[in-house]
């Protein structure tokens, strides 16, 4: 599967113009594509000012991603701020060429930025079939929850698109790189530049990593898109051979 990493300066609460600024670097994809991943609260960063940008699952940015989808032939994932009966979701949605969406709502919200205090939290996992490849997507702060991403189902590319800050990036490496070893499956992370509204520095470390923590993407700083080709049956085979997934323990997690 040939994904493409986006890793951008978004533009503070201005969704039209972080998607005019999406579409330039979409449209300099000559390759074709899969899979383009975008960041976390791709149209408007990290906000806990959610009435200034939230939209619904029929609003301008799901209408730009279908089209986009259907016209590449590809399919887009990243969050944005949605509402929906009243509250407000720190929704990751994955839309697949067909027009089809399916949504992930953040789990683990950022308590030390208050964001428990203004969205609502998910309580369903939710792992993506596309083109033969199980996906997990998600968010953030859920990767320094190991247990929510254990990989009892079997997934083959774990995602985490993010707002991480520059002065916890040596954590994000670290856990990607975990998730990666303890789960056997590619992880991709994606994150944004620059600063935010309130002054936070964003240095990226968007970045691929293989089902044993190898690099396929070393950790990135500059904006622009990033391209990597995962193979599904390497990675079966790895998994096969060394068994260790087979060890894993059986659990349920409280919703």
């Amino acid at each position: 599967m040939q994904v493409n990493l986006i890793q951008a300066p978004l533009i503070w609460e201005n969704p039209q113009s972080n998607r005019d600024y999406f579409e330039a670097k979409i449209n300099s994809i000559t390759e074709n594509m899969d899979l383009i991943v975008l960041p976390e609260m791709f149209t408007s960063g990290f906000t806990m000012s959610p009435e200034t940008v939230a939209e619904t699952m029929q609003g301008e940015t799901i209408t730009w991603l279908k089209a986009l989808a259907k016209a590449r032939n590809c399919a887009f994932t990243g969050s944005l701020v949605i509402k929906e009966n009243g509250n407000f979701y720190n929704r990751l949605v994955f839309v697949f060429p067909s027009g089809e969406i399916q949504f992930y709502d953040k789990r683990h919200l950022f308590t030390l930025a208050g964001e428990d205090k203004v969205y609502t939290s998910g309580n369903q996992k939710t792992v993506i079939d596309y083109l033969g490849w199980k996906i997990c997507p998600l968010i953030c702060y859920d990767l320094r929850f190991p247990a929510f991403s254990r990989n009892s189902e079997d997934y083959d590319l774990l995602i985490y698109v993010a707002s991480w800050p520059k002065i916890r990036t040596n954590a994000w490496d670290a856990l990607l790189k975990a998730r990666a070893i303890e789960n056997m499956s590619y992880v991709i992370g994606v994150n944004r530049i620059g600063a935010d509204g309130n002054a936070y520095e964003y240095i990226g470390h968007s970045q691929a990593l293989d089902f044993l923590g190898n690099y396929i993407l070393e950790p990135v700083t500059s904006e622009g898109n990033f391209s990597v080709l995962l193979d599904k049956e390497i990675m079966l085979g790895t998994r096969h051979k060394l068994g260790f997934l087979n060890d894993r323990d059986a659990f349920e997690i409280n919703k």
